[in-house]
């Protein structure tokens, strides 16, 4: 087995100079949640619109545009390798960039390896093609573990890979955010493209699900 950590150096730099930020909390977490209340507070949020408005971009909206990319690469040689080599280009071609995707890398996995992301400071993730990370991705348990013992990580999803699959971990930064190719399900060969991105779930593009064949349990 060789699990391996891309722990290449981690260096945010964020200006905080206004006084403002003195009275929120220094957590992200909790200075979000702080600003969330003083808008329900004051009428101006409606907190259930806003967890319905947070639902569809985390798991609907955000994810399929990740999921069209991965079906688009099985389907497409060229656009795979474009995407291999130039993720950032590639995914734009599509139509899906903005801030948190600036510079993207894309990473496959195939029969020998598997790969998994995480942020290991804070919470980078790929907001364009993903959405919104989910809560795990932030938290410090997989920050901190999924590094050291990936395996252990994956089993916890329901997710067993024989020992001789090498897994690789890459830690996304501010300045370049991973995001994962997993491989084509077997017995997809006469699905279309739009058929095929309705198989690839979210996680499978952060690295902690791995894909089954149609119809599989």
């Amino acid at each position: 087995m060789n699990d391996k950590a891309n722990t290449a150096k981690h260096d945010h730099d964020h200006s905080h100079g206004s006084a403002a930020h003195a009275l929120l909390p220094s957590d992200p977490a909790l200075r979000v949640k702080a600003i969330e209340t003083l808008l329900v507070d004051k009428g101006l949020v409606d907190p259930a619109a806003l967890d319905a408005l947070i639902d569809v971009y985390r798991n609907k909206i955000g994810p399929k545009f990740g999921a069209q990319m991965v079906a688009r690469s099985w389907v497409d040689p060229e656009f795979k390798q474009w995407l291999l080599e130039d993720a950032t280009k590639a995914v734009a071609s599509m139509g899906f960039s903005g801030m948190q995707g600036e510079n993207l890398v894309a990473v496959e996995n195939t029969d020998d390896l598997h790969n998994m992301v995480v942020c290991t400071l804070c919470s980078c993730y790929p907001w364009p093609v993903l959405g919104l990370p989910p809560t795990w991705y932030k938290s410090d348990a997989y920050r901190a573990r999924v590094v050291v013992e990936p395996r252990s990580v994956l089993s916890e999803f329901g997710v067993e890979l024989p020992d001789d699959i090498e897994i690789r971990v890459w830690d996304s930064t501010a300045e370049i955010r991973y995001l994962v190719i997993p491989q084509r399900p077997e017995g997809t060969d006469d699905m279309s493209e739009a058929e095929l991105a309705e198989l690839v779930s979210r996680n499978s593009m952060i690295g902690t699900d791995v894909l089954k064949s149609p119809g599989s349990a």
